[in-house]
């Protein structure tokens, strides 16, 4: 069977976000709490997406935050309820934070470099209270 030998690259830039600071614990699997505690970050184009990176930050003027982990969740399209329908993909520790107006925030990337199937999306969770204004997750990718 031969190779494909043809690259594909992306024809539309999408970097989307989380529509509201992440605030809400999810302690177990996607599915094992309300939907309003796993946040939508990304989801795919009509004919797939590449995505590059998944990016974290606190937002201002958190001062004094908690740590957290963030847990990323690949799922495909169906109700992030049923537990077949996502899969932990990744995880990442995001430290304390104290945001002040001499020193910049800490930024956290986690790099994906995958191609996502149509209909799929990319859902985040954290394992504790961020505290203060939350945590925003930035996806960077582009729409085939």
């Amino acid at each position: 069977m031969p190779a494909n030998t043809t690259p594909i690259f992306s024809l539309t830039p999408e970097n989307k976000w989380t529509s509201t600071a992440m605030t809400a614990v999810n302690t177990g699997h996607i599915s094992s709490s309300a939907a309003t505690n796993c946040y939508l970050v990304f989801s795919a184009g009509t004919n797939g997406s590449f995505v590059q990176k998944i990016r974290f930050r606190h937002l201002p003027p958190s001062n004094n935050t908690a740590a957290t982990v963030a847990r990323v969740w690949l799922n495909n399209g169906e109700a992030t309820t049923t537990y077949s329908a996502s899969t932990l993909w990744d995880e990442i520790t995001i430290a304390t934070n104290t945001v002040n107006q001499a020193a910049a925030s800490i930024n956290y990337e986690l790099p994906l470099n995958f191609a996502l199937a149509p209909n799929y999306a990319i859902y985040v969770t954290l394992g504790t209270a961020p505290l203060g204004s939350g945590i925003v997750a930035t996806v960077v990718g582009g729409d085939y």
